[in-house]
């Protein structure tokens, strides 16, 4: 047997539908079909033997391997931020920290000395500054047996401390954290959105999606993909009952009243950078499906990994949308799919990324990028005007802000009020785990479904989150609520305070290339005759995987 792996293309189909065609030059074709198969007088095993099947496995392995490996050297670069001020502009929650917010020297370099070693005991050194453990910093050193290894996909630099990008960044946090409780419906008509989409539009160096060259209320907050300016703000997968057959799930949710936000307290804030415990959110007594930020945050705060993925694929597949073209079974006259290509292998799909994702997000968080957390950057903004602007070198502009301003004028202080009462998870920021998920499990939906199906009887949350209601407009399909979706999953986090703008945005965009690695190893596992996945990219350009 060839030590080569069979790939099966198109113009193998039509290979073998030419053998088919002349066999009925040699005898009956249905006899010495039958007997092909069964292997009858050819003193050959079957496909089915065991002894093969081990030889084709390893021959599998080894080809997924050669292939991960064909991607050379990746070259990783951060923003320089950790040498250019340190101790100041990287993250370091969990650790000791000075009255100022700043991490311990001693303690920090201590945590990359175990980064650099990669020794487990090493790791069990970290000082603490509390009781709240670090997340898992040696998932960033894991391998996986699947799909590129977690040092393969690059994420550009994050937006360096004192940049202009990061400081329309956290600008936008600050509105976001004011509209919390501003319904989406209700986006149009809201001064306070209104004054955020002027103050954003003014940022040159603002990457929001814009109408005209401006943000407008309608772009505001929302994601870069086509399907995110479509509709609602609010893809309909996170709405629309999900058909968790027999159950039918409405998706209303135990949300957080509103009006409620933490460590807006300087001694609050610098408990939680040190590793105190939190509390809990305070609860609405009634649940609601998602109708603003906070409902956001808070669906993306209790969520397990891939959740929201598994519910549009049941949801798209009710809604009658068909396989992907590209489908073998899709014009099988005598099989269905199931193990391979049916729902079960979508389902498979979905936790396959999703753990191959986190470990390629781990390894850019820990090994790699370091970049400080949202509510950290908000202590440096709150401790500049006790101590001196220029000792953080924040961002041009940035402490003149309307939103900054506003924050105050509310909150008292230009800490950046958070959410959830422990704030982020103790890991650093960029990327963001759920987009890196998002995009990872966004990319295979598109390439197992078809992406212009479009979704019947839309809807849209009323302003209380109470009911759902009827939405008119422009169709809405498959593929432009996927990507939506993925948007809401990465960017909902923003709205809790967690996460920026661009962790989220890269981090679609590293959950896309190892979706698309993963994919093209699995074409060598199957033995149907398949050309590859087709779908589009989350810039709207189409691909073919294969």
């Amino acid at each position: 047997m060839s030590g080569d792996v069979k790939r099966f293309t198109r113009r193998g189909l039509l290979a073998g539908a030419a053998g088919l065609g002349g066999l009925s030059l040699l005898g009956h074709p249905l006899e010495l079909a039958a007997r092909e198969l069964a292997g009858h007088g050819t003193g050959k095993r079957s496909a089915g033997s065991a002894a093969d099947r081990l030889q084709r496995a390893y021959e599998v392995r080894v080809q997924a391997a050669k292939l991960a490996q064909s991607g050379g050297i990746p070259r990783h670069r951060s923003n320089g931020d950790e040498e250019r001020f340190p101790g100041i502009a990287c993250y370091s929650k969990g650790l000791p920290h000075n009255p100022l917010g700043e991490a311990d020297p001693r303690a920090y370099e201590i945590l990359l000395g175990a980064l650099r070693t990669g020794k487990p005991e090493d790791f069990e050194r970290i000082p603490l500054g509390g009781f709240v453990k670090l997340a898992n910093p040696q998932a960033a050193l894991a391998f996986d047996l699947l799909g590129p290894d977690a040092c393969q996909p690059v994420c550009q630099p994050a937006p360096g401390f004192a940049s202009p990008e990061q400081g329309g960044e956290l600008i936008e946090l600050y509105w976001k954290a004011l509209a919390r409780d501003v319904p989406f419906m209700e986006y149009e008509e809201n001064p306070l959105i209104q004054e955020a989409a002027r103050e954003l539009s003014k940022l040159l160096e603002f990457r929001g999606p814009k109408e005209g060259g401006k943000i407008t209320p309608r772009t505001l907050f929302r994601g870069a993909t086509a399907g995110d300016l479509a509709g609602p703000y609010i893809s309909q997968f996170l709405w629309k009952p999900i058909p968790w057959l027999p159950l039918k799930v409405e998706q209303k949710i135990r949300t957080a009243v509103p009006g409620v936000d933490y460590m807006i307290d300087r001694s609050g804030w610098l408990a939680v950078q040190n590793g105190a415990i939190a509390g809990v959110n305070r609860f609405d007594d009634k649940p609601r499906y998602i109708r603003n930020g906070r409902d956001l945050g808070e669906y993306v705060h209790r969520d397990f990994t891939y959740q929201s993925f598994q519910g549009a694929c049941l949801i798209a597949l009710k809604a009658g949308t068909q396989p992907d073209g590209g489908n073998p079974y899709k014009h099988s006259r005598t099989q269905s799919a199931f193990g391979t290509f049916g729902q079960p292998y979508l389902l498979y799909l979905l936790a396959v990324v999703t753990q191959v994702a986190l470990k390629a997000c781990w390894y850019q968080k820990w090994l790699v990028h370091r970049r400080i957390r949202p509510e950290e950057y908000g202590g440096r903004v709150e401790m500049a005007a006790a101590t001196s602007p220029a000792r953080y070198s924040l961002p041009p502009g940035l402490l003149e802000s309307r939103a900054l301003e506003e924050t105050r004028r509310r909150f008292g202080t230009a800490l950046l009020p958070q959410a959830y009462p422990e704030g982020c998870p103790t890991h650093p920021s960029y990327p963001a785990g759920h987009a890196v998920i998002a995009g990872a499990c966004a990319t295979v939906l598109k390439a197992c479904l078809n992406e212009s199906h479009v979704l019947p009887e839309p809807v849209v949350a009323s302003a209380d989150g109470l009911s759902l209601q009827p939405w008119k407009g422009a169709d809405l399909t498959v593929g432009g609520e996927l990507d939506k979706l993925a948007a809401n999953t990465a960017l909902g986090r923003n709205f809790a305070g967690v996460h920026w703008r661009s962790d989220g945005l890269e981090g679609l965009k590293l959950g896309e290339d190892v979706a698309i690695r993963v994919l093209k190893e699995l074409s060598y596992t199957g033995n149907e005759l398949f050309s590859g996945w087709s779908l589009k990219n989350l810039e709207g350009n189409p691909i073919t995987v294969r």
